[in-house]
């Protein structure tokens, strides 16, 4: 069993790989967004980038900076299958998962304005948002001190691959591919 993290920038494309691993690789696909998204409804917040952060930062606090990571990962053991778990956000996460073994950080970024350019189509309830504030939201997400808060920055640096996607979908899932085959991850 292999569990692929993923962590990267707001639109860089974190779900394309996500996309390809589950369709073509056979992962099963684990989602620190639905996770925290469920409990934000379960709270009857509103299901904003806001909520997302606040929710997320509140329940690493109260329990562990990795708490969700963690709680992802023991659902991935179950499946018994090789998993990806989407949106690590945290040092401690990368930390939790690296020490559990069986592990590979893929971070992928891109070009702002073409993250940008890619949030706006996508049109999820947390990408409803300006350019000034997507500028915003990433700069608050890309570093901190407190351990249970976001710090991307950090994230990717501990990243054993980056991806950076300024191309087409076609040639982000052929760097993958050379990856995957370059870590010597012999998938069907």
């Amino acid at each position: 069993m292999l569990i692929i993290g993923i962590t990267g920038t707001l639109g860089a494309g974190k779900g394309t790989i996500v996309d390809y691993l589950v369709q073509e690789k056979g992962f099963v696909h684990f989602s620190v967004r639905g996770f925290i998204t469920e409990e934000i409804v379960r709270q009857g917040l509103p299901v904003n980038r806001d909520s997302m952060v606040t929710v997320a930062n509140k329940l690493r606090a109260g329990n562990s900076p990795s708490y969700i990571i963690d709680q992802l990962y023991e659902q991935a053991l179950i499946t018994g299958k090789n998993c990806i778990i989407e949106s690590i956000r945290t040092p401690g996460e990368v930390q939790s998962l690296v020490e559990k073994g069986n592990f590979v950080l893929f971070a992928v970024d891109a070009d702002p304005m073409l993250r940008y350019d890619r949030i706006v189509m996508r049109n999820s309830e947390t990408d409803r948002i300006s350019f000034a504030t997507f500028i915003e939201n990433e700069e608050r997400e890309m570093q901190s001190d407190d351990p249970n808060k976001q710090n991307i920055g950090k994230c990717i640096e501990k990243a054993d691959c980056i991806f950076y996607n300024n191309s087409s979908v076609k040639d982000l899932h052929k760097r993958v591919e050379a990856e995957l085959a370059e870590l010597n991850i012999g998938l069907g």
